[in-house]
């Protein structure tokens, strides 16, 4: 068993936070094309979750590491309509799906509630506010991704 699993919450957020510092530095031009890879798929799965233009239900890591990012820009384009990749409701989209994702371990019940919570939250914040924890939320994922 690993030594920071006898420390503190404390010790072990922070060797987190350094583990993660590594892996961005390591892996940092890996990252940045990552990113907008990450977003454009958490977009796509919350629209079709929500709009149901295609008849799959999508699981967002296929869409990250499988599906060719032109192809996945090309189905969120095609999801959003009338709406453009930088409205609100594509920002509100990226936040849901990748908050689904960041929840995803939890158990279902459990799960359900915080995102209810997300979905109160995302009501109650500006457009700016909404883009930095978008930007946070996608930068996190996308470490995930990397490991």
């Amino acid at each position: 068993m690993p030594v920071w699993a006898f420390s503190s919450n404390s010790t072990q957020e922070q060797a987190i936070k350094e583990h993660n510092a590594w892996l961005k530095e390591k892996f940092s031009e890996q990252h940045q094309k990552l990113i907008p890879i990450v977003a454009v798929a958490d977009m796509l799965y919350s629209c079709n979750k929500a709009r149901k233009v295609e008849p799959v239900t999508y699981k967002l890591n296929e869409l990250v590491l499988k599906m060719d990012k032109d192809r996945l820009a090309e189905k969120l384009i095609a999801c959003l309509g009338e709406d453009s990749m930088q409205s609100d409701v594509a920002l509100n989209f990226g936040l849901l799906g990748c908050f689904h994702e960041q929840l995803a371990h939890l158990p279902e019940v459990e799960r359900k509630q915080k995102m209810a919570l997300v979905e109160k939250a995302i009501l109650a914040l500006s457009r700016s506010e909404r883009k930095k924890s978008f930007t946070q939320c996608v930068t996190e994922q996308a470490i995930h991704y990397l490991q």
